[in-house]
């Protein structure tokens, strides 16, 4: 599995945008599934939102849906989530995460290998 990094994470008022990138190592990421997962302060790791390894299908958490888009671009071995309209519930350490599933995969256990992860703070 691909080494991850994950950027773009920061602070924001409530109604404001972020786009979160992830950068993967390897030449192997076309051939993984992406997804975008966030754990708040005592939670369990949540499904944000995932992307197929070729980048046609994509499934989102109804909580996220017509606010967020997941994308990627093999080319610069790199996944992206667009926040907009964000919200005070939104605020967590967002995680990318790699698996070798077909699909859009959106347990964590699906999944092989996670970044670092980046906090978004989001303020009302």
């Amino acid at each position: 599995q691909a080494q991850l990094v994950e950027s773009g994470g920061g602070s924001v008022q409530a109604g404001g945008s972020l786009r979160l990138s992830c950068a993967a190592s390897g030449r192997t990421f076309s051939g993984y599934a992406m997804g975008w997962f966030r754990q708040a302060p005592g939670r369990e790791r949540e499904f944000v939102a995932s992307i197929s390894a070729n980048g046609v299908y994509t499934y989102y958490s109804n909580s996220v849906k017509g606010r967020f888009t997941i994308s990627r671009d093999n080319a610069k071995n790199t996944v992206y989530l667009q926040m907009n309209t964000l919200k005070p519930e939104d605020t967590a350490v967002y995680y990318c995460g790699s698996s070798r599933s077909v699909g859009v995969p959106t347990t964590p256990t699906d999944f092989g290998a996670w970044g670092q992860g980046t906090q978004v703070t989001v303020s009302s």
